[in-house]
């Protein structure tokens, strides 16, 4: 495939390894933090050493939690705060809600006025062009890769809509990938964000906009999850598999900043806001279905597209067999997915009436962009009612 340039960007930094967490608070300190405003998620026990760090050096926390997927309002709240306790840096550590949370209120600390005003599809658009307070993300899951990415993921009741911020600055000062805080994870979680993972990968695999640096941290990314996310969900997940689960993450959150995504995220983000539904499992349930339209399609109306081989290279990574063919690699998809369990979007609400609604969100959310080749209508009514 020719190369026509691309662009790469991540963190400033980035910090992996079982036992980094140690690392973070003098990493803190370094970036100028002298108050900072710890966002995690409902879960505050795991920040408990990070906390403790922090003050043994002589820095003040201001606590903020985010119980659920982060929204509109919440960031608002999260950002009066860091204001009126005068906050100096961030630190998010949590899932993807908590990371997301976090580098929407380090950008709108420094930016003033609302989220509103930056945020795409329902908000004015406005770009974000200051540096945001020193920010440090620390995943505790296995699947969003928001700690390298350069957008954030809020909520919108009123428009029932997910949307994002996005640009440069919202990129974290230092991101914090330490295996060792995947120990005790509910299945569930592993499941939803492991397969959140491996969309995330894949997708940017046979993107429109796929890249060789891009396309090699594809690659490995999906080797790791293929051998580690089953057996790290269905038994006791050994220091390999947290390994593997951490670094397919990381890798899909590297790939999809640069590369971006496709169908199966043009669908999670109106899905998200139209339900109480999490994003991981949403993509989960989508992916087999959005893997063999977008395959028919190319077949069909762009036979040589260089996405069409990256379906058969998909098939390969998946089943560790060279000769795999393209369907093999859909088979493997549907078939983990059943046995994680993954529930159809039924199960959150969609109902065929909604189908046409959704559709027509989805055609207009960003991660569409980047699909191998548009689709039409009908190619995108079947998934949706497949993925049900």
């Amino acid at each position: 495939m020719a190369v026509t340039g691309f662009e790469f960007a991540t963190a400033t930094r980035i910090l992996y390894g079982a036992g980094r967490l140690a690392d973070a608070p003098e990493a803190i300190r370094a970036l100028g933090g002298h108050r900072v405003l710890l966002v995690t998620g409902r879960d505050t026990t795991r920040a408990a050493p990070l906390r403790e760090g922090l003050e043994r050096l002589g820095l003040s926390c201001v606590p903020f939690t985010v119980e659920g997927e982060p929204t509109v309002e919440r960031v608002r709240e999260g950002t009066a705060l860091a204001l009126h306790e005068r906050c100096d840096a961030v630190a998010a550590l949590g899932g993807g809600s908590a990371l997301d949370a976090g580098k929407a209120i380090a950008a709108l600390a420094t930016h003033g006025g609302d989220p509103l005003d930056y945020l795409e599809v329902v908000g004015r658009g406005q770009p974000l062009t200051k540096p945001s307070l020193p920010l440090v993300a620390i995943p505790t899951t296995a699947g969003t890769g928001s700690e390298v990415t350069r957008n954030a993921v809020l909520g919108v009741k009123d428009a029932q809509v997910k949307a994002s911020l996005r640009g440069p600055t919202l990129l974290p000062r230092l991101a914090l990938v330490d295996p060792e805080l995947l120990k005790g994870a509910p299945p569930g979680v592993l499941s939803s964000s492991g397969l959140d993972a491996l969309s995330q990968l894949i997708e940017p695999l046979v993107s429109a906009r796929a890249n060789p640096l891009t396309d090699a941290l594809a690659r490995e990314g999906i080797r790791r999850s293929a051998r580690s996310l089953r057996r790290a969900v269905l038994e006791t997940p050994d220091a390999s598999a947290r390994e593997d689960l951490a670094l397919a993450s990381l890798l899909g959150g590297l790939c999809l900043a640069n590369s971006g995504l496709g169908a199966v995220h043009g669908f999670a983000a109106p899905v998200g806001g139209m339900y109480d539904a999490p994003h991981g499992a949403v993509c989960a349930a989508l992916l087999p279905a959005t893997m063999e339209v977008n395959l028919r399609a190319l077949r069909a109306r762009a036979p040589e597209h260089p996405s069409l081989a990256r379906f058969q290279e998909v098939a390969a990574l998946l089943t560790g067999r060279a000769e795999a063919r393209a369907e093999e690699g859909i088979t493997w998809v549907r078939e983990l997915c059943q046995a994680l369990r993954v529930p159809g979007l039924g199960a959150y609400g969609l109902t065929e009436a909604e189908v046409p609604r959704l559709v027509a969100r989805a055609r207009a959310a960003s991660s569409m962009k980047a699909n191998p080749l548009t689709l039409t209508d009908e190619e995108l009514t079947e998934i949706a009612l497949r993925s049900r």
